[in-house]
């Protein structure tokens, strides 16, 4: 459990945004906290890939990547009919 202090104007519009949702607070707070606590981690990930470099194998995956989507053949298929 968490508990913390927060201005009326936050808390009157964690709780009509909450309405407005058909969620509640804590659902809102919680969703709110884990994408902001994403967004810090994110911020940081430069200087973890310059610490440690993708491996060979993890690079490898890059190349299917290159190829791009696979061919779509619906077309084909409705002209064999």
């Amino acid at each position: 459990m968490l508990s913390f202090r927060a201005d009326e104007d936050d808390f009157a519009a964690i709780r009509q945004w909450s309405e407005r949702l058909g969620i509640d607070r804590s659902e809102l707070m919680r969703d709110a906290l884990h994408r902001h606590l994403v967004r810090l981690a994110s911020e940081h990930e430069p200087a973890r890939y310059e610490a440690e470099p993708l491996t060979e194998e993890e690079l490898s995956l890059a190349l299917i990547a290159d190829w791009g989507p696979a061919e779509d053949w619906s077309d084909w298929i409705d002209a064999t009919r």
